[in-house]
């Protein structure tokens, strides 16, 4: 059990992000195209975290086109570069599913002020 646990202290980052349900992030993901590699930002409301520890990972969804797109992304992946917060979100749920059969204005969550 001791090898387990020092196995996974060894996995999470150090330097984890912190941010909310609700909050807006832009998330940095490194892509593999052949042999060469880019950074691509995806930016979107975060509607759910889940799990904990190594397993734990948090939703992302933006409207592109007029169609939703979510991802998923794991907190602990070497593929996330960085997570920043661009605007922090006032909400009262821990999921936020229901901004799925919302859109435009009414998909939008209100800014916390701090």
């Amino acid at each position: 059990m001791d090898a387990l646990k020092t196995i996974t202290e060894g996995m999470i980052k150090e330097n984890r992000p912190v941010f909310n349900v609700g909050d807006t992030v832009r998330v940095s993901v490194r892509i593999k195209e052949g042999e060469r590699e880019r950074i691509q930002a995806f930016e979107g409301t975060v509607i759910a975290k889940k799990h904990g520890g190594i397993a734990e990972t948090f939703t992302v969804r933006r409207t592109a086109y007029g169609v939703g797109i979510e991802r998923v992304f794991p907190i602990n992946s070497p593929f996330v570069e960085k997570v920043e917060v661009v605007r922090r979100g006032r909400v009262r749920r821990a999921k936020l599913f229901y901004l799925r059969q919302r859109t435009g204005k009414a998909a939008k969550v209100k800014e916390q002020l701090r």
